[in-house]
């Protein structure tokens, strides 16, 4: 079995092309994301930021092993991906959590999956449940917790097998503004503890700024493609609120959103022409 290139990315998306068939007509295609090369280095905290409907969870479903592109190559520590990516973990946007399943079963899953050994899964859960601040919460099922407890129970159940790679696909946009800020300062302080390789989707330009080393930013679809890319150079650690407030945060939120606006407002009109 070849060694993994040390010096490689942790995650290297290579002129990377998606085209899909049309759902509104079967005989047009579509091309989602168009010759798009990203990378995250071990360590490295990568936000993604773009027009609504650009193609932003695109790109991380094929990091993530979940959808084969139609031309380029993806690189996991310099080997190439085959199928799904066994060092990655994943944190949707939406609910993916098992209602059926108390807290702690929903953290334990991939544990369990994996054929860990109960007591071992068990004893993990519990101590990933207090790291996320959900000790004593392991008996509750999904909806017996508020917006915030799910959120923390999806960290959890994404960090406990202690992923190499972190892709998170907005996953603090339902949140209130007090909750979600909380939610941003623990993801950013476990993150700091291990250093893992992150790729964040968001929409939301200050929160990619406040937790990032450096912001990608997509152009409007249809072929979406990445126009400009800015390293955060504001010093760790960072407390997500307090930071919006100093000069750098401000020249950066300007500069990017120079970038930006375009896109956003195109994006906009087509979303508004496939309404009417």
């Amino acid at each position: 079995m070849a060694q993994a290139n040390t010096e490689a990315p942790a995650l290297a998306l290579k002129d990377i092309t998606c085209t899909f068939i049309s759902r509104d007509d079967p005989g047009q295609r579509y091309t989602a994301v168009a010759d798009t090369t990203l990378e995250v280095k071990p360590g490295e905290f990568v936000s993604v930021v773009g027009p609504t409907g650009c193609g932003k969870s695109t790109l991380l479903n094929v990091g993530a092993g979940l959808l084969t592109p139609s031309k380029g190559a993806v690189e996991v520590f310099g080997q190439p991906l085959q199928g799904i990516n066994q060092r990655a973990g994943y944190m949707f946007q939406g609910e993916a959590l098992l209602p059926w399943r108390k807290a702690l079963d929903n953290v334990t899953a991939g544990l369990q999956f994996a054929g860990v050994d109960p007591k071992e899964a068990d004893e993990r859960g519990r101590e990933w449940m207090r790291r996320v601040g959900l000790g004593g919460f392991e008996d509750r099922y999904p909806h017996q917790m508020s917006g915030g407890m799910r959120k923390r129970t999806m960290l959890a159940q994404t960090l406990i097998r202690d992923p190499d790679i972190i892709l998170m696909d907005e996953p603090f946009s339902a949140l209130d503004i007090q909750t979600r800020q909380l939610m941003e300062n623990e993801v950013l302080d476990l993150w700091m503890a291990k250093r893992k390789a992150v790729l964040f989707i968001t929409h939301d330009l200050d929160e990619a700024i406040a937790m990032s080393d450096r912001v990608v930013v997509l152009s409007a679809g249809p072929a979406t493609h990445p126009i400009g890319e800015f390293l955060i150079d504001i010093p760790r650690p960072r407390d997500v609120a307090e930071v919006r407030s100093i000069p750098r945060f401000v020249e950066l939120h300007t500069d990017i959103w120079a970038v930006l606006r375009d896109e956003v407002l195109k994006g906009y009109a087509q979303q508004k022409t496939k309404v009417a």
